[in-house]
């Protein structure tokens, strides 16, 4: 890993097709309940980041595969974050849904 790699960004795109591949994984968005239904990636569940608490509810327990988005990937940081501090194992924050190329549903 080179010095500039720690100032990469999480690409989205590449980040669902991770998702996508792997066997149970959940693809989080965690912006406003509006938000998403003004757009969302195909196959995500919401739940807003001031409510991340509740992931639980839809999560097969800890060592769920989870993948998390927002606008631009500073709230899904703070959902990650958030997921491994309540013992979540396998998070990952995949950035922000405004550098999505492929389709969004309403």
């Amino acid at each position: 890993m080179g010095f500039l790699n720690i100032f990469k960004q999480p690409d989205i795109n590449e980040g669902v097709a991770e998702c996508r591949a792997v066997s149970g994984a959940v693809l989080l968005d965690v912006r406003t309940e509006q938000e998403y239904r003004e757009g969302h990636i195909p196959g995500s569940r919401n739940i807003p980041l001031q409510n991340i608490g509740g992931a639980a509810a839809f999560l097969n327990g800890r060592d769920t595969p989870v993948f998390t988005y927002c606008h631009s990937g500073a709230r899904s940081g703070q959902a990650a974050g958030a997921l491994r501090r309540m013992g979540y194992t396998q998070v990952k924050n995949i950035g922000g849904i405004a550098a999505w190329k492929g389709k969004v549903e309403l």
